[in-house]
């Protein structure tokens, strides 16, 4: 198979949220075959801000995708994910 180039956006509970110690935890929550490319936070409105992180997965598991939403989804402080882009190398 190949590699997958994804971005998901992470959108926390709240404001009082720290964004940077998710940031922080996010390589250790991933599974095996996904690499973390890139972490950025953005604003969105109102003072709520997003971690955005750039993602290359490799995708000769067939569930790897599963199982990196669940981890995403799982740390504490995040409310929503949403992959916003995958492209195939």
């Amino acid at each position: 198979m190949g590699q997958i180039v994804a971005t998901y956006d992470l959108m926390p509970e709240s404001t009082e949220v720290n964004l940077e110690s998710i940031v922080g935890t996010i390589s250790g929550v991933i599974p095996n075959g996904v690499q973390v490319l890139e972490t950025k936070i953005e604003p969105v409105a109102f003072g709520l801000k997003k971690i955005v992180v750039g993602l290359s997965i490799d995708d000769s598991n067939e569930s790897v995708g599963e199982e990196l939403e669940a981890a995403l989804s799982s740390i504490p402080g995040i409310e929503n994910i949403e992959c916003t882009s995958s492209t195939l190398l």
